[in-house]
Order: structure tokens, then sequence, then C-alpha cells
């Protein structure tokens, strides 16, 4: 019997169940959530590969990246808004889907989360709404409660993608520009179901002294209706609740205050879940709708007169911006993402100590902005568009829709109305009318709105710009292209940025090189030459130097030694560094020709209470000989740098070898020490090559005495306007010509000295080591202004094989780029990737700093050099094909006392501060090494 009755009881329940409607918002996807669920539909391309027949293509997707029409750059047809020969093929979808029972007398809403570029939809043979929607970066819904079906009867929908917009202007907007064009449905596509009466749309501004105002719209008046809101944190407690809101017509404006709630910032990203419910005149629930948001405060303040009280403040602290400019993208999906890639692109920004992020040039995936939300970055959001700005009729509908979509987030500090010049000021108060919180809309490149956001200006350029009263913050800035930019001049840049009180930091260009994964040339990455090279990484992250100097430049937490303390500076604008967590290691670096490190001691360091903005200092507990490692991490437990300290090193002190006996021929003079014999010529006094073993390394013709400038240059070192043809050559570097002769060898104990007159090298001396290695010292004489400047040695390239050393590395420096590299044992293997097509990092060649030791090993045997009191050179850092950074004097192995400083894509190298400068050389210098060879 009791069973009978819990039968009966459960029978009803489940009835009941079924019976009563769901109250809560509902999705049902058509397509996959991204790249890697893609969802296969019936398609058809118009035009371009694959063409004019019925297949299947994963949604979403672009379907270029699935082998389908004509790959497209925008720069091709810049400014042209219907040109000749333009990639306009069509792609028509279909799929079919069924609706559960359960929905029907329900609102049903069909969204796309963003197609390129003019979408026209049918659902079971009829319009969807307007049946067409222009732009491509925006997302966009039709109401399609009357047109669909439910239970096992299936609903067809059709949708046909035009590459091109009707809307001309649409075009010069969105697809005349400086990246790839895609044609497809490239985000994901679903169905909304909602009760019939229901929160259509809710703008929250929940601020830091926790007022909480929403404004809630519904989709059709409800007399007598009543909206109440409770507040629940991340563990799932409801912390606060309001009073019920009448609902006055179609909307009501919710205000109450929530004691001591916790705040969200970048540092400190936490965020609480409003749940909304709407009631009828009867108190019946109608519709329940949840939000995630922050409380937090966004002031900008413009005092004008120059004071710490100008910029952005987040919850009343001054907050730096320290940003980057980002695409969605991927080499073998384009535009098309997915939750864990988005994921994947926060996280690198913010392992560069990065906290901030433009969404150039158009909104993001909402799994993107959910990530800076739930992990920790500003935002600012921008309008689609680039150099042109879309009509008012179109470019309102598409800032509603962007801000309708993003407006609850607490990362988005920042609306931009558009991107350098493409401004339509008519769509400004599109932006106020749905954003509660009335955040500023920006204007990158232009000063509207209190804020100067010009574009790569040089050195000089940003400090007159800061001059003016309104707050500074680029929106661009170093532009990179391949190994330049970026970091390069990123010291000299934020160093002048901070001393001035109206700058709020500012953002590079770009995060990634955007390469795509070429179906139609066999897999290969185009980055389109230099168009789309830009990236701090590579199209695949792959981390390039300047990934490192950014990573040290922008830390949190600046640790510089004083004998046994540690001065530590707390760059966080809300973290305390008593919440931080401090090792340490002192670490013996291998000697010359070994391999392995040794920890000599290790342990915490007190974690010192330091607030934001202010300075101290850390005790350090023991001083043994050896590198000292202080690692810094987060609250998080993530490490945000290693602050290395090179060790004193130890000269070797070499035996000289005694009573050596060269051997004389006319043209040669040869030295046997040790096992190897050294060949120098009695022409120009250079060594020729060295025997080890009945073995000869070619290590040849040197040392030659190098300096270079800039060929646009004059003499003095500034822009040559005596040459006509100076600015074609500013990319191009001469050599000075050396006029001095060989004036013979002689001998001083066991030194070979080798001497010259009338030219720059005056004396080279050779001291012979019993072990068989050689001391060099080589003085010269030079005046001038160079940019690179030591001594060279030839060795064939294609022998070597690799490099292993103690010094600052993997990375090479450049003059203005000495940051970054970190002083260690490190290793690499001969590569000689082309920037902009392949990718393999770090680069073997280029500039070295602080070395101790490096050992070249060739196929020959092993080049060895010690003790350099110089920069080492191995060959010459090698540029794109179009040479828009450098083309730099061929120098092989080389000891050099200045290098090159790099440029940037817009602006040469002097342009780029302080650091970037031409070398000064007056009178007398001189370089010392010991080389080994085995």
């Amino acid at each position: 019997m009791k069973r009978l009755i819990f039968s009966a009881l459960a029978c009803m329940v489940i009835l009941a169940t079924q019976a009563q409607p769901s109250v809560e918002t509902e999705r049902q996807y058509l397509s996959g959530h991204g790249a890697d669920d893609m969802v296969q539909w019936d398609f058809r391309c118009t035009d371009g590969h694959n063409s004019g027949q019925w297949t299947k293509i994963g949604v979403p997707s672009c379907w270029e990246l699935q082998g389908f029409g004509t790959y497209q750059y925008g720069m091709r047809f810049y400014g042209k808004a219907t040109p000749e020969g333009i990639a306009d093929e069509k792609g028509h979808y279909r799929t079919t889907f069924q609706l559960p029972e359960a929905w029907r007398g329900r609102q049903i809403l069909l969204t796309f989360e963003a197609v390129f570029t003019d979408a026209r939809v049918t659902i079971n043979g009829r319009k969807a709404g307007s049946g067409l929607h222009q732009g491509g970066f925006t997302r966009f819904q039709f109401d399609v409660s009357d047109r669909v079906f439910f239970g096992k009867k299936a609903n067809r929908l059709e949708v046909e993608v035009s590459k091109e917009s009707a809307d001309p202007q649409v075009n010069l907007a969105e697809r005349r520009a400086d990246y790839w064009n895609f044609g497809g449905i490239w985000r994901p596509v679903f169905i909304v179901a909602k009760p019939a009466l229901n929160i259509q749309r809710i703008a929250i501004d929940a601020k830091a002294d926790g007022r909480m105002r929403a404004e809630v719209n519904l989709n059709r008046a409800v007399p007598g209706s009543t909206v109440g809101v409770e507040i629940v944190d991340e563990g799932g407690k409801t912390i606060a609740h309001s009073n019920r809101f009448a609902v006055g017509s179609d909307r009501t404006l919710i205000d109450f205050m929530v004691s001591h709630p916790r705040l969200w910032n970048a540092e400190q990203p936490y965020r609480y879940t409003a749940v909304f419910s709407l009631r009828d005149s009867g108190g019946r629930l109608l519709h329940v709708e949840r939000q995630k948001f922050g409380f937090r405060t966004i002031e900008y303040r413009h005092t004008y007169n120059g004071d710490a009280e100008d910029g952005v403040f987040i919850n009343g602290k001054k907050v730096i911006f320290k940003g980057v400019n980002r695409h969605s993208f991927r080499p073998e999906t384009g535009r098309t993402l997915s939750k864990a890639k988005n994921i994947e692109d926060v996280k690198l920004i913010k392992s560069m100590n990065m906290n901030a992020v433009r969404l150039s040039h158009y909104p993001a995936d909402p799994e993107f902005l959910d990530a800076c939300d739930s992990l920790g970055l500003y935002v600012e959001c921008e309008l689609p568009g680039w150099h042109w700005a879309h009509g008012t009729i179109v470019g309102s509908q598409l800032a509603e829709e962007m801000v309708t979509r993003d407006c609850n987030h607490p990362s988005i500090i920042f609306w931009s109305n558009g991107n350098e010049g493409g401004f339509n000021y008519d769509l400004e108060p599109v932006f106020h009318r749905f954003d509660l919180q009335q955040r500023v809309v920006l204007y990158p490149w232009a000063n509207r709105n209190g804020f100067e956001t010009k574009h790569y200006r040089s050195w000089g350029e940003t400090a007159e710009y800061m001059r003016q009263k309104e707050i500074f913050m680029p929106t661009e800035f170093l532009h990179g292209l391949y190994d330049g930019g970026h970091g390069a001049g990123l010291k000299d840049y934020w160093h002048l940025m901070m001393s001035n009180p109206r700058c709020a930091g500012g953002f590079l260009w770009d995060l990634m090189d955007q390469g795509v994964v070429r179906t139609d040339m066999n897999g290969l990455v185009d980055c389109m030459g230099n168009f789309a090279s830009d990236g701090i990484v590579g199209p695949h992250m792959e981390k390039e130097g300047s990934y490192y100097t950014i990573r040290e430049i922008w830390c949190p937490v600046q640790i510089s030694r004083e004998s046994n303390r540690l001065k530590v500076a707390n760059h966080y604008d809300f973290t305390s560094l008593k919440d931080c967590r401090f090792t340490y290691q002192y670490v013996a670096m291998p000697r010359y020709g070994e391999s392995a490190t040794k920890v000599l001691a290790q342990g915490s360091l007190p974690s010192p209470d330091i607030n934001p903005h202010a300075e101290g200092y850390i005790t350090l507990p023991q001083q043994p000989e050896g590198t000292l490692l202080v690692t810094v991490c987060n609250p998080q437990g993530e490490e945000i740098y290693t602050w290395r300290f090179a060790e004193k090193f130890i000269a070797d002190k070499p035996v000289v070898a005694q009573q050596l006996q060269p051997h004389e021929t006319d043209t040669t003079t040869t030295v046997a020490v040790g096992g190897r014999h050294y060949m120098f010529s009695k022409k120009n006094g250079c060594l020729q090559s060295v025997t080890v073993a009945n073995r000869i390394i070619s290590f040849a013709n040197g040392p030659r005495f190098v300096a270079a400038k800039r060929s646009d240059r004059s003499d003095d070192g500034f822009y040559n306007h005596d040459d006509k043809e100076a600015f074609k050559k500013k990319t191009d570097y001469i050599t000075y010509a050396d006029q001095g002769t060989f004036d013979g060898f002689s001998w001083n104990d066991s030194t070979l000295v080798a001497t010259y007159r009338h030219g720059s090298l005056s004396q080279v001396e050779w001291t012979f080591m019993a072990d068989g290695s050689v001391r060099l010292t080589a003085h010269w004489y030079f005046n001038g202004v160079v940019d690179l400047l030591g001594i060279t040695f030839d060795y064939p390239e294609q022998q070597v094989k690799g490099k292993r050393w103690v010094g600052n590395g993997p990375f090479r420096v450049w003059q203005n780029r000495l940051d970054g590299p970190q002083y260690g044992y490190w290793t690499t293997a001969y590569n000689d990737p082309i920037p902009g097509e392949t990718f393999e990092y770090p680069e073997f060649k280029g500039y070295f700093s602080t070395v101790n030791w490096m050992q070249l090993e060739t196929k020959e045997g092993v080049i060895g050099i010690r003790q350099p009191n110089a920069y080492v050179g191995i060959y010459q850092p090698r540029d794109g094909r179009d040479h828009l950074l450098y083309t730099l004097p061929e120098t092989g192995v080389s000891l050099l006392r200045a290098i090159p400083a790099v440029r940037n894509k817009v602006n040469t190298t002097d342009l780029n501060g302080p650091s970037a400068q031409p070398y000064w050389a007056e009178g007398s210098d001189s370089i010392t090494a010991i080389l080994s060879f085995e």
C-alpha cells in the first residue's frame, strides 16, 4: 500500500513539474559553441574554392579556413567601397532543428553572435524578423516565436551570408582595413527561450559604496508587475535583496544599498550574481533572469591642473593601464575561437604583467569578456570599424547591439566609437542611452571627452602631447613589426609617461601575429607580408624577445639589490605586498665549458608590508657567492617575475705560455701552443685559421675594426638633409671605411703584437696561454657617431650547430631593448627564421649582453669566448624580406662596444627615446676577451 501511495505521489510531482512552465531563460545551440565543437550544416559557396555545390561546413567558422571562397586582406582595397576584383562570394547555409514541446507559448529568439557580413535569414520558409542584418561583429536576434514548430516537427533554418555588404559604408568601415576579411557564420547560433512575458534587458550600475542600481526593461508592458533582485556571492550565498519595485509600463529602475560588498578590480576580480524576478500583479512569478556583475566605481577626473588628481580612478584609486591591442584570431580557425582559447588569450596578456586590453577593432566573444571579468583585465570595448565610420542608421543598431550585450561586464572601463578617424559622432548618444554606468566614449587617435589618445607619436612628440590638459592615454603605441617595437623603447616611453601625472598608461600594438594557415597553399602560414606581423608573440603564441621585456618593465613588483638587502617598489594599484610571496635562491652558474648549475642556498623571504605605490626593503638572510634569484608570486600564487642579480665572476687566470717559437713563411706567421696552431696573415695582420689536432677551425679574417651608421644620417648622426635620397635609406646601415694599413708583427714575451698605421685599428695583442687559449686585446682610435662599433671575425655560418653561454639570455638584445633577457646558463640550436614567415624563437643570431662565456658549437669544433668586456655578436639579426626595419652590415662573430637600436613599424630608431640614440665614440678604446678552440 505504501508503495502505491508513494508511486502515485511521485507521478503527481512529475505531472506537476511537466505542467509548470519554466520561468528561467533557456538556451539551445544550433551550432557548436566555438572552434572546438563545430556542428555540421549544409553549405554552398557561390565563388572561389570548393564553390557551386552543396556540401558540409562546420558552424561556427570562417569559411576560408574550411576550404571555401577566397582569402582576402583588407588593405589591398583600402579606401574603396566597391572595388573591382573584391572577393564577394556568398555562402548559403541550411540546417534543421527541433524545439522542446515545453517551449510552446514562450518567446523564441533566434540569436547570431556574429556573421560576416550581411545575413539574410529565413526560418521555415519565412523571413526571420526583418530578415536582414548588416555588420559583421555584433550579436543580433530575431523574434521567431510565430515561425517555429515545437515537439517532433523539425524547423528549417536558411541563412544567406554575403561576404561583402550591400551597404558601401559597412564595407568601408569593416572591410577595407588592416586585417583579414573572412566570410561566414563565425560565432555561435542559438535559440533563447523566455516566458512570454519576460525581462528583455538589464543594465546594472553597482558602485563601490554598495549602491546597486539596475534598469530593467520588459519585452512588453505588464500592468501591475513588480521586479525584485537578490545578490548572490560566488559561494552561492544570498547576501542582499531588494524590495519589490513597481514596473511603470515596460521598465523600472531598481535602486538599493548592499552592505560592505567585496569590490571588483583587475587585481581582485570578485563578482556577484544578480537574480532578477518578474512577478505579475497577483504575485505570480513570471520570469527569472540572472546576471553576473561586479561592484566598482569608475571616475574620470579632469582637474586640468596637471596634478595627481587627473586620471582614471577605480574605487577611488588611480589606475595606470598597462595594455595591449588584441584581435580575435587563431591561424587554423581565423576569428572563430572557443571558451578555452579566449581564456588562453587573457592568461597570455596577464602573463606579461599587463592589466588592460583594447578590443581592436570590434567587440570580442562573450567568453573573452567573461574571462576578463573573472581573471582580471580592464577592457576598452570598441564599435566595429577602422578608418571609416558606419552610417548613422546601421551604426546606431551596431552600437546598441554591442552596448546592450556587454554593458554589465565589470571589466569594461571604456567604450570607443570607432578607430583612427572612423568616427560617427552622431552615434555617441547611443552609448549613453543603453549604458546606465555612463562610461566615457573614447575616440582612439583623437582628443575628445577628456582623453588624448594619439597613436604612434615619437618620444619627443609624446612629451609634447602630454603637456596638454587632457588625460594622456595612447590607445596604440610602439607599433610592433617582427622583432622591432613593443619592448624596444618601452622603458624610455614608460619612464616619460609615468613622469606625467595626467598619463593613464597606454596600449601596445599588438598582441599576436595574425598568420593564417592557408588551406589553398598547403598549410602555409600567411601574415600577408608585414601587414599582419605586428604581434608581441607569433601566430601560435611563440614568445619573442619583447614578451620578456614587457614582462619585466611592467612587473608590479620592481626589485633592485643594495648589498645585503633588496629595495622593493610596489606598482600594484590595490594589492599590498604582504599578500604576495617571495622566495630566493643563490645559484652557482657553470664555469666555462660546464653545464651544471648548483643551488647554494634557498628559502622564503618575509613578505614586506608595502602598500600600493610605496617602497620598502627586504633584508637578505645570507650571501654566499652566486647569482641571486628572487621570485615573486601574486596573491593567487602565480609567478609574476623572477629577478636575477648576476654573481661577480672571478675571472679565469690561465697560465701564460713560455718560450714560443713562431713558424715564419713569406706570407704567414704560425704560433704553436697547447696543441693549437694559430696562423696569421703577414698581409693584413689577421688571424687566418686555427688548427686543433689536425682539424682546421675556419675562424678567420679578424679582428677587423667595424663601425657603422644608419645611411640616412650625416657624419654627425643627424638626418642628412644634403642627401636627397636620405629618406629611402633609413633602414640601411653602412660601414665606415678603415683607411689603415698593417705595419707588421712584433713579440713581447708571449704576446704577438700586430701594429696598424693611419686607420682606426691601432694595435692588436695576442697573448698565448699554456692551455692553448689566447687573450685578445684590440685597440683603436675612433671619433664618430655610430650605431655599431667593435671588432669582428669571419666564420662560415653553415658550419654552426649551436651555442651555449652564461650571460643574459636566451633572447638577443638591442640598444633600446636591454631589459627582458636574464642572467643564466642558456643553450640554443642554430636557426635562421624569416620574420613574418617562420616563428622559431629565440633567434640564434643577434647581440648578447653580460656574457661571461660563450661556446659556439660547430662541425669543425668548439669556439670559445670568455670574459669579453663587450657585447657578443653572433652574425647579424635577420629582418623580414621587405627590410622595413634594418639591413645591417655582416659582422660574423663580433665583440662590440656599441650595438644598434631597433625601430618599430612607424618610427625610426632615433625617434624612440634616449636609449635609441647613436653612440658617440671619442678617441681611444679597446676590447679584451679570451678565445679558446677545441
